[in-house]
């Protein structure tokens, strides 16, 4: 489980595409803390570290973890959203993130407003029903407060800590996200019927 509070921004150092896809990811973490086995989100999804080694460790995806997110765009340099999964006593200060992505989404818009960014991105239609003004949503990873809804499109505001903690800050319009849809919005649509 995760909270969706950003703790490091990583980078992807290799790619290798050889049956399942392997990744090695450059980290600000002390890769010493870090067990063989251990869950770590990146850009909202949760893969397990298989080896490690002085600032990097390596993860592996399938090829449905590749269909079902952004990863399969994944090259050397790219900027990757990473944060260690909880222990127990940790503060919860984002809201609960289990990891598992449900969709890609599509920024469509980013503005100035104030000092923060409001940017406004597309949901696939099945996901679209979770998404409801001032609940949450995990976004490559980031938890972020809706702003507004109208249809499939959702908006967000994004202050300057957020676009220089994460990768927001280097997103452009039309960019592929990671959604994850609040778990306790799932569970009410569930027992309302809705799904």
């Amino acid at each position: 489980m995760f909270t969706g509070i950003i703790t490091d921004v990583g980078r992807v150092r290799a790619v290798e595409r050889q049956g399942d896809t392997r990744f090695t990811i450059e980290t600000a973490f002390d890769t010493e803390t870090i067990a063989i086995g251990a869950s770590i989100a990146h850009n909202g999804v949760c893969l397990t570290v298989i080896e490690k080694g002085p600032g990097a460790y390596v993860i592996q995806a399938s090829g449905e973890t590749l269909s079902k997110t952004t990863l399969g765009g994944w090259e050397a340099g790219t900027r990757v959203n990473l944060e260690r999964a909880l222990k127990v006593g940790d503060e919860l200060g984002g809201h609960i993130v289990s990891g598992h992505v449900d969709g890609v989404g599509r920024l469509l818009s980013i503005r100035p407003e104030g000092e923060s960014l409001r940017l406004t991105f597309e949901a696939p239609a099945t996901l679209a029903k979770y998404i409801a003004p001032k609940g949450s949503v995990a976004i490559d990873g980031v938890s972020l407060t809706v702003n507004e809804v109208e249809g499939n499109r959702f908006g967000v505001n994004i202050i300057p800590h957020t676009q220089t903690a994460t990768t927001f800050g280097g997103l452009t319009e039309g960019d592929a996200v990671n959604l994850e849809i609040d778990m306790l919005a799932r569970y009410v649509a569930r027992l309302a019927g809705q799904e």
